[in-house]
């Protein structure tokens, strides 16, 4: 029975030991990332339709919880753009964005995600990662990148009506220009930061000179939208009160999704960590870390956390060795809390804006779908249809990646289905091909040899039966058939009942059926199932080379037993 150590269920007992040296280099890494994530954080918060204030403490309690019990130490884990829409989304229509009940159901998603994390992984259920494939999670995210974007630019730009108001009287005078200002001014610096030195903490320089160009220039005191006043000090743990059932039925499919992006949010960044480690990536470890994270937030009256892709890659360029760089970045957010707040009333909500603006806009990438269409036509259109409905079904945009899951399932049946089946034949080069193919001879008289690249199972066992009886009935000359078994790696009952019926099939033409290449666990089951050792008419063969020599010394005919 293999040892459990300790450093399994609580990772950070692995850290290495604290010195001089490590401490040096890691207090530098969390600077950088701690200077990004509370204006992130604040930014995020105003996406998610939370009090601002709930994202400094989402960077707080939570990424100390998340670094102590997730086996990826490196992660910027706190609040990210894509989960904080998600939020806002789910609760539009439900709920007043900032409003008491709003808060509570936010809270109530972030308990329930993290519950739900903490279960997952705890039952070793970090595989469900694989579900979600590239092209369902790039339409998904790049649709909610634009809906993103199209969230922010009424802020970024000043924008005093909506949209509508703007397409049918477009004029200057519904935009604060000052406040447009300072959004496209801060996004041009954001930018050019990131394009000359990506690992500078831009975002905090940029909101501290807005913030102090807000105040030299009276704009809060104008009637400029700010971030106002936040209040002081640490958050108190506290349990949110029951909602009716019928909020938390309306909770049910978000959570499931947040739940799932969220998760893969994580698996990308952590992906890249082992990476660079060279050490396997723990999924079902790190499902732990980031509920027990997300429960933490929702006790701290915040929303639902994740590990954020750009805090975690330049927590990485900046040097980060392990969990302490964290610790750092978490100190830094404290300070910020404890006596920092009074800062941040002046900074301009156009310059919280441009920080999502930034974050965000990376992950468009139409490129993608070309790309994709040159690879594969059908998952292309997954990734289109996915991206096409979630912007569609705004907000209830869960609707989109659930879409494209199905039609992705459905593909992967579809092919489990319609196996790949061939008949062979010896190459020159001494490989056994598609016959037809490459235009070769039978391997012998009165024999089909065919191949199927697929499991024989009940997915696969029909094709394989169809296909030959199809082929036997067009050719009823075929006495004997031999069944290239290398690719077949396991077998079910259906397998083993058509594995018996294509032995009945070839006894009663008076032939034999010929098993080349059998696996062990293929072997295994065979045998169990009383279909071997080789009875009259069932040939067994090692390997192919053996099955070649004997049936080209196959007679024309075989007398029947």
């Amino acid at each position: 029975m293999p040892r459990i150590s300790f450093s399994s269920w609580l990772p950070f007992l692995a850290w290495p030991r604290p010195s001089a040296a490590l401490l040096r280099g890691e207090f530098w890494a969390g600077m950088t990332v701690g200077l990004m994530l509370v204006p992130q954080g604040v930014a995020y918060a105003a996406l998610a339709g939370m009090p601002l204030v709930t994202g400094i403490y989402a960077s707080l309690l939570p990424a100390l919880v998340a670094v102590l019990f997730s086996a990826s130490t490196r992660l910027g884990v706190g609040p990210t753009a894509l989960t904080s829409l998600l939020i806002g989304a789910s609760l539009t229509g439900l709920a007043e964005p900032g409003s008491a009940q709003w808060v509570q159901m936010a809270v109530w998603i972030a308990l329930l995600c993290g519950a739900l994390q903490c279960v997952m992984g705890l039952v070793r259920f970090g595989w469900v990662v694989n579900v979600v494939t590239s092209p369902v999670l790039s339409g998904f995210t790049q649709a909610a990148a634009l809906l993103i974007l199209s969230s922010q630019l009424g802020a970024l730009t000043g924008l005093r009506a909506d949209f509508s108001a703007l397409l049918h009287t477009p004029s200057l005078g519904l935009f604060d220009l000052t406040a447009a200002a300072f959004g496209l001014g801060a996004v041009v610096a954001l930018w050019l930061a990131k394009r000359l030195k990506p690992t500078f903490p831009a975002a905090i320089v940029v909101v501290g000179l807005a913030g102090g160009i807000s105040w030299i220039s009276g704009y809060a005191d104008a009637g400029g939208a700010v971030v106002g006043h936040l209040p002081q000090g640490l958050p108190s743990l506290q349990w949110p009160g029951l909602l009716p059932w019928t909020d938390f039925s309306s909770l049910l499919m978000p959570v499931l999704v947040i739940t799932l992006v969220s998760f893969l949010e994580t698996a990308s960044s952590a992906k890249v960590e082992s990476q660079r480690s060279s050490e396997r990536w723990n999924e079902n470890q790190d499902l732990i870390g980031q509920g027990l994270s997300k429960i933490s937030s929702g006790l701290c009256g915040s929303f639902a956390t994740s590990a954020s892709f750009s805090r975690s890659a330049i927590n990485l360029y900046a040097g980060a060795q392990s969990g302490w760089a964290t610790v750092f970045s978490i100190l830094v957010v404290l300070v910020v809390l404890l006596w920092l707040t009074p800062a941040l009333y002046y900074v301009p909500q156009s310059a919280l804006a441009a920080i999502v603006v930034t974050a965000v806009f990376s992950l468009v990438k139409p490129a993608t779908f070309t790309r994709l269409w040159r690879t594969s036509r059908v998952e292309s259109v997954i990734a289109l249809v996915t991206f096409a409905l979630t912007l569609a079904t705004a907000p209830r945009m869960y609707w989109g990646v659930l879409a494209g899951l199905v039609m992705n399932l459905c593909h992967f049946l579809y092919q489990r289905l319609h196996p790949r089946i061939i008949e062979v034949g010896l190459h020159p080069d001494g490989s056994l091909r598609d016959r037809h193919l490459w235009n070769l001879p039978p391997l012998a008289p009165e024999l089909l040899a065919l191949r199927m690249d697929a499991e024989l199972d009940f997915a696969s066992a029909s094709a394989l039966e169809r296909w030959v009886m199809e082929h036997l009935s067009a050719h009823p000359e075929i006495k004997h058939l031999c069944l290239m078994a290398q690719p077949v790696n396991r077998i079910d009952v259906t397998g083993l009942e058509t594995f018996a019926q294509l032995h009945a099939q070839m006894l009663a033409r008076g032939g034999c059926l010929h098993v080349s290449g059998l696996k062990l666990p293929v072997e295994a089951a065979l045998r169990k199932a009383g279909l071997l050792p080789a009875a009259a008419g069932l040939v067994t063969y090692r390997t192919d080379a053996d099955a070649l020599v004997a049936l080209q010394q196959l007679p024309p005919r075989v007398t029947p037993l």
